[in-house]
């Protein structure tokens, strides 16, 4: 659990949250172990959640978030897309500019749908991809360089991310051993981070 401080680091980053009222995949700030900081949507770590909105982009298109660049790949891309045999809540480019539960909410519509249509997989750039792969493939490669847009264009980010020190990052909700490793956001900020520090220090030397 935490403890009453936490320098170097801000202690509101492990401020205690009741329980009661708060969401059920929710992990709380105070359920931190020692060494380790929840990636909390209610401090500014929050910036580091997919959910967030920092604008960037990526292979020649804006995204409002991480999260709506990794829904809109549900959706179909063009008329042609075998997808488009069926009606579709949005269209890729609104997904592509939604943030947070808007983003989330309409994957969740786009996971029903793909599921009458016998489909597990998502495209980009006209490729099929399966993004529940477990291993640190092309999906996990899109999600790493989405990430990296995120933060070379929101200098927060990297603010951020480096005030975190070498604490342990932990998500803010629910993640299991076997997730694909593109879904463990706190894991590839951790490695985005080790490499930004060896550049910083590099560039004191």
């Amino acid at each position: 659990m935490a403890t009453s401080s936490h320098a170097p680091y801000p202690d509101e980053w492990w401020a205690v949250v009741p329980k009661a009222g708060a969401p059920g995949w929710e992990i709380l700030p105070q359920e931190a172990g020692p060494g380790e900081v929840i990636l909390s949507k209610r401090n500014e770590l929050g910036i580091l959640s997919n959910f967030a909105p920092t604008p960037f982009h990526y292979g020649g298109k804006s995204y409002a978030s991480v999260e709506g660049f990794w829904q809109m790949m549900k959706y179909p891309e063009n008329p042609t897309d075998e997808r488009s045999k069926v009606a579709w809540p949005f269209t890729r480019d609104q997904v592509a500019q939604m943030t947070a539960f808007d983003a989330k909410n309409a994957g969740s519509k786009a996971n029903a749908i793909m599921k009458t249509l016998g489909i597990s997989w998502v495209t980009y750039n006209g490729k099929k991809i399966n993004y529940l792969e477990k291993s640190k493939g092309d999906f996990y490669k899109l999600i790493w360089d989405a990430e990296m847009a995120k933060l070379n264009e929101n200098p927060q980010v990297s603010q951020i991310l480096l005030k975190t020190g070498n604490l342990k990052l932990m998500p803010d909700h629910k993640q299991y051993p076997d997730d694909a490793p593109a879904w463990k956001y706190f894991d590839i900020w951790m490695e985005i981070r080790a490499q930004l520090q060896v550049t910083s220090h590099a560039s004191k030397i």
